[in-house]
């Protein structure tokens, strides 16, 4: 008989995070539902086992040394390992981000959650997911992070608004991505980044084309990779995104 496959997502009890916690437990994966709010949470966790997901609910805020260090000290009691880890939670800190007029500390919050917090929960699972057969961790980003459609013609539904804090903070987790492949190179461990397309969240007031279902799909298959798979690449359904 073989093991269960552990999945932890983050921010997964709503929108394109709980898609992809749905996605990956109708695989038969056991998955830890990370959010920060605990109604919330239960409430995922209540819904997915509901539809035939063995999913557990796993208190974590990114952005609080304590609380990612309970997290992986939960995952380790219950399962001894990790198998995946998808940083999916993120905040677009508001707008507006003009770059002459934005509010520093709206920079430093959301460098806080889209970077630094995905750099603290690895960090957190990494001895859990070196325990794994085939450990994968999924960054999910966005193309408004990529320089290349940024500097180009390319419309706001590609490149979004004028935004100082939360396009860079993407590149900046690109980037931070691209790092971890090159230190894990030669391990098992596989790497990638996501642009899930733009998706109807309350993110940005609904105002997406996409399902979040939709917007799961590639974050699922990174998340699945066979061992030949990519690792430090940059990816949406099309495939690959420039940076």
């Amino acid at each position: 008989m073989t093991e269960t496959t552990i999945a932890l997502v983050t921010g997964a009890n709503k929108g394109i995070g709980y898609e992809i916690a749905a996605g990956l437990g109708a695989l038969g994966w056991s998955i830890g539902v990370g959010a920060r709010d605990d109604q919330r949470r239960e409430a995922a966790v209540e819904k997915l086992r509901a539809g035939g997901v063995d999913a557990f609910g796993v208190p974590l805020d990114v952005t609080d040394d304590a609380s990612v260090s309970a997290a992986a000290e939960l995952i380790e009691g219950r399962a001894g390992r990790l198998d995946v880890l998808v940083n999916n939670a993120g905040i677009t800190g508001g707008r507006p981000q003009e770059p002459s007029s934005v509010d520093l500390a709206i920079i430093r919050t959301v460098v806080e959650t889209n970077v630094i917090g995905v750099v603290r929960v690895t960090n957190a699972m990494l001895p859990l997911l070196r325990r794994s057969a085939a450990p994968r961790i999924v960054n999910m980003s966005s193309s408004v992070g990529s320089l290349t459609r940024q500097s180009g013609p390319a419309d706001d539904l590609t490149t979004g608004p004028v935004a100082l804090a939360y396009s860079p903070s993407k590149t900046f987790l690109n980037g931070v991505t691209v790092q971890y492949a090159r230190e894990l190179r030669g391990t098992n461990i596989k790497i990638n980044a996501a642009c899930p397309g733009f998706v109807a969240t309350d993110l940005n007031g609904f105002r997406g084309v996409r399902t979040p279902q939709q917007g799961a799909a590639t974050a699922i298959r990174l998340a699945t990779l066979p061992d030949d798979g990519p690792t430090g690449g940059f990816f949406e359904d099309a495939g690959v995104v420039p940076w």
